[in-house]
């Protein structure tokens, strides 16, 4: 029996559905309506620069970010049938491709924030 790479993808997407259904609401509310009409100043500059320095603050935006594109990329992979485009391999790397690159650049991006 020939085995299938679509475990870890599905994992990658089963945990980015997760996490968008815990914060993902939460996130829209705090950064679209919230702070735009000033009910909070949790948004500054200066606030979000010391939340992302740490370690916590870098692990929590690494994995919204990370599982988020994983998810994303997952859907709009299984997603290309009802289409009716190919879900071939190029499809596959370019899916994939997409949430690797934005998580090897969200990770860059956080360790190059002092901490």
């Amino acid at each position: 029996m020939k085995r299938s790479s679509q475990p870890p993808f599905w994992l990658l997407f089963g945990a980015g559905g997760m996490l968008s259904a815990l914060v993902g609401w939460m996130l829209v509310l705090v950064t679209g309506i919230v702070a735009p009409l000033g009910m909070m100043n949790v948004l500054d500059y200066g606030n979000m620069l010391a939340f992302a320095r740490n370690a916590a603050g870098k692990a929590f935006i690494f994995l919204v970010v990370a599982l988020f594109l994983w998810h994303g990329a997952h859907r709009i992979y299984h997603s290309l049938h009802d289409l009716g485009i190919p879900a071939g391999l190029p499809a596959k790397l370019a899916c994939y491709g997409v949430a690797l690159a934005g998580t090897v650049v969200v990770g860059a991006r956080l360790a190059m924030i002092g901490g």
